[in-house]
């Protein structure tokens, strides 16, 4: 499989957001009574906050609006851009391709927070296409915004290669027959050689 573009999820893989996005999530969760435990905060990784909340509104029979409470969600999140930083093993492979290969982020998230934190790191430039929640249908664990990234670049999905951080997320990619990689493995590495 020749690989000719590469494309990145956002959170937990170009940014070390997830413990910011937690915290976050224990501040609304708090504010409307809502169950979500952290394991399972990471388990939906990928999933956007107001697919979320509906599932949780369902489960647990509340009357919050998915959509206000995840918006009051990013509210607290944008509280703590300025922690944000990058998951420089990840950053450095985007860094070292930039100008090779054309690239995408296709994150979960919205394309508001998206894009300010690819801002605060100063990489938005290195991508070609940032696809997220709001431009597909069908979210993580299904195929459509690595495909949809794909087709923005004008690359096969056979000849991508896609980079993640989450087991909902690596079922994506491989569902879109594109080469996965996990981060976590990159990260555990990068940590036991140092």
């Amino acid at each position: 499989m020749e690989i000719k573009a590469l494309i990145f999820d956002c959170d937990g893989t170009l940014a070390d957001t997830m413990p910011l996005h937690w915290v976050a999530w224990q501040t609304i969760t708090s504010r409307h009574n809502v169950i979500f435990p952290e394991d399972r905060f990471y388990a939906l990784g990928g999933v956007p906050s107001r697919h979320i909340l509906q599932m949780l509104r369902e489960e647990q029979r509340l009357s919050i609006d998915p959509i206000a409470v995840s918006r009051e969600k990013e509210e607290e999140y944008l509280k703590l851009m300025a922690q944000v930083g990058p998951i420089h093993e990840v950053v450095e492979i985007a860094t070292d391709h930039a100008g090779k290969l054309p690239m995408a982020v296709a994150s979960g998230g919205t394309r508001p927070i998206i894009e300010k934190v690819l801002r605060h790191l100063n990489i938005g430039g290195l991508f070609a296409a940032v696809v997220t929640s709001e431009d597909v249908v069908h979210q993580k664990p299904a195929p459509d915004i690595f495909l949809e990234a794909a087709r923005r670049l004008g690359v096969r999905p056979e000849n991508c290669r896609a980079y993640e951080d989450t087991d909902l997320g690596l079922t994506a990619i491989r569902t879109a027959g594109m080469d996965a990689v996990d981060v976590r493995t990159l990260i555990a590495l990068r940590q036991k050689s140092a």
